[in-house]
């Protein structure tokens, strides 16, 4: 009779321990993640007490950034209104309108027509440049204006009046479109001088077609430079 050895029986008490002793360890490894955390804010919090201007810098900060999102809104808003209802000028208001009022009247016109970083940029040492745009074409609109209390009647604009902007136009503003605008005249001398350095002229009678009108200026002007873009968005 053959003697066998008896099969030996596999121990499974360890895979238990095991699994146990991983979670352990897990536990063991979130906590010290936790104390390192707590550690460090507290090592921030202490720093910020010990450097309480960093707060307050902190603060305006994000104040300022608060406040250039509410405008930026309250403008989108504001520009959505005027698309809605068509802004519309006479000229006859535009008399009675203040020289800066008038730069800020003719900057929301050519956002109107479509110039969305239309800007009012008149004032001490602006180089010949009252509103600068960029029309959907991609080109660059500067414009000077000259408004006149009394109109038509007024002085009217005359060559002197044309060399800062010739002068700076495209030098200094980098324009595609050089405008001369006024809600007054322009004297023939001017129109020969603008016609030599392609300078684009908008007189009184041009100003009230646009302004009460619904077409861009680049519509009404003639000799426009060629779009920078294939076309105009939608």
């Amino acid at each position: 009779m053959s003697w066998r050895r008896p099969a030996r029986r596999t121990s499974r008490t360890r895979r238990p321990r095991r699994r146990k002793d991983a979670g352990l360890e897990q536990l063991a490894l979130i906590g010290l993640l936790a104390v390192v955390a707590l550690s460090l804010v507290m090592g921030v919090l202490r720093w910020l007490a010990a450097h309480p201007w960093i707060v307050v810098l902190t603060l305006l900060a994000a104040a300022a950034a608060a406040a250039a999102w509410w405008w930026r809104r309250s403008e989108a808003a504001r520009w959505e209104q005027i698309k809605a209802q068509g802004l519309r000028y006479a000229v006859d208001q535009l008399d009675r309108l203040h020289h800066r009022q008038f730069e800020f009247a003719v900057r929301d016109l050519m956002h109107r027509d479509g110039c969305h970083d239309a800007q009012q940029v008149g004032g001490r040492g602006d180089n010949g440049a009252d509103v600068k745009a960029t029309d959907p074409y991609g080109r660059r609109w500067v414009i000077q204006c000259k408004h006149k209390r009394d109109g038509w009647a007024g002085k009217p604009v005359g060559t002197p009046d044309l060399h800062v902007l010739n002068g700076t136009g495209r030098q200094v503003h980098g324009g595609d479109v050089l405008v001369m605008l006024t809600n007054g005249r322009i004297t023939s001398n001017a129109v020969d001088f603008a016609k030599d350095q392609r300078l684009h002229l908008v007189d009184r009678r041009l100003l009230a077609q646009w302004a009460a009108g619904s077409r861009p200026l680049w519509e009404l002007l003639r000799q426009i430079p060629p779009p920078r873009k294939p076309s105009a968005p939608s």
